[in-house]
């Protein structure tokens, strides 16, 4: 993008920076590191790893509760506890936490395995598939609804795109899909107090309290939202992503093949180069200094993990793939108490997903028809994904 666009009318939710968003935060980190856009009412990009950082950690400074584009409704349901600031967030984190850890999830390994298979076994045949549809995408939802919120499978299409669409500011339709979400979820959560319980987090939440009182319905709703935004887009999209770059680099999943043990570490170093989670909105709370600039109080601030991960001052070469980094200190979950809660399970479907997916399948190709498009917003991921590929022996 041009140089005085990065400068002055940096937009988000430009269609052209969907396009060139790896090129254009790599030009602004070194053009304007931070920089004050025109666009939206005006707001300020962070681009740098150290100033993100910093933003992010210092939620007094920095406040969550206002977001950048967000469509509000008269039902709109904030996403707890994304949208809120410490210390009402750590104390509706902590409801949630213990149903996400390691230990939490290591049961889920075994069906997460058997989910891959069915949804590769379907499509190994024929030497092609549309990899988002028949793959990013379905996987995580279908994992999710069934072992982490017992969720109607009849529902999963409905929900999935709702979600999707929300995520989208700048989709004609977000705000209807943002009320249809949250009617879902009411509904969904009714259905489920009816039930007997399985001890999941849903049923965590029906006995939680904050602040010496039961969970209100909408702080109930706020919390399953987040959990199925933050559960089907950014795994879909890092897959997504990750199998683009498998085919641009061919060497990475020739690798991974030959060396099965080296794919947790391949995860974090994907995830660094190809982050799903891009940026995130914060409002300053006072006056206050990012790198050399003044910002106000007020002032909306948008910062962009996906340009830290790429920071030369962090991470020398940055744009190789290198499994034997002396760090990797990647900002692809978020950073501060914000920090993805389910950073745990992602990593989980992740990881077997590659396992599986190198395993069972090779030379991987973009189809020679193919023209690949962003959607990129404060998620980032193919629209569609066509791919050939040569069953493994």
């Amino acid at each position: 993008m041009p140089d005085e666009w990065c400068r002055q009318s940096f937009d988000h939710l430009s269609p052209e920076l969907a396009a060139t968003l790896p090129e254009t935060l790599d030009r602004m980190r070194s053009l304007c590191p931070v920089t004050h856009s025109d666009r939206h009412d005006g707001f300020w990009v962070v681009t740098k790893y150290e100033d993100v950082l910093g933003v992010a950690q210092d939620w007094r400074s920095f406040t969550s509760t206002e977001g950048l584009n967000i469509p509000r409704t008269p039902s709109h349901v904030r996403n707890i506890p994304v949208e809120v600031d410490p210390p009402e967030q750590r104390a509706y984190k902590k409801l949630i936490n213990t149903h996400f850890t390691p230990a939490a999830i290591a049961g889920w390994a075994e069906p997460t395995r058997e989910l891959v298979t069915s949804l590769i076994d379907a499509f190994v045949d024929q030497g092609e598939c549309e990899f988002m549809d028949d793959f990013a995408r379905p996987f995580p939802s279908r994992s999710f609804f069934r072992l982490a919120l017992d969720a109607p499978a009849e529902d999963l299409d409905k929900v999935a795109y709702l979600a999707s669409t929300s995520s989208i500011p700048n989709a004609p339709n977000a705000k209807e899909c943002w009320a249809g979400l949250s009617e879902w979820i009411h509904d969904f959560v009714e259905r489920r107090r009816q039930r007997e319980p399985r001890g999941d987090v849903v049923d965590a939440l029906f006995g939680a309290e904050f602040d010496g009182r039961p969970l209100t319905p909408q702080e109930i709703i706020g919390i399953v939202q987040l959990l199925i935004l933050g559960g089907l887009e950014t795994t879909a999209g890092a897959l997504g992503l990750m199998m683009a770059r498998f085919c641009r680099e061919p060497h990475i999943p020739a690798y991974l093949r030959a060396h099965p043990e080296r794919i947790p570490a391949a995860v974090e170093e994907l995830l660094r180069l190809d982050s799903p989670f891009i940026a995130i909105a914060r409002t300053a709370t006072h006056d206050v200094e990012i790198g050399d600039r003044q910002v106000s109080a007020g002032d909306k601030v948008l910062i962009y993990w996906a340009s830290a991960n790429h920071d030369e001052d962090e991470f020398p070469a940055p744009e190789a793939f290198d499994l034997d980094r002396a760090t990797n200190r990647h900002l692809a979950f978020g950073a501060g108490p914000h920090r993805c809660l389910g950073s745990n399970v992602a990593r989980l479907n992740i990881r077997i997903a590659l396992e599986e997916l190198v395993r069972r399948l090779g030379d991987f190709r973009l189809r020679a028809d193919a023209d690949i498009r962003y959607h990129s917003t404060l998620t980032r991921a193919p629209h569609s994904l066509p791919i050939t590929f040569t069953a493994a022996s």
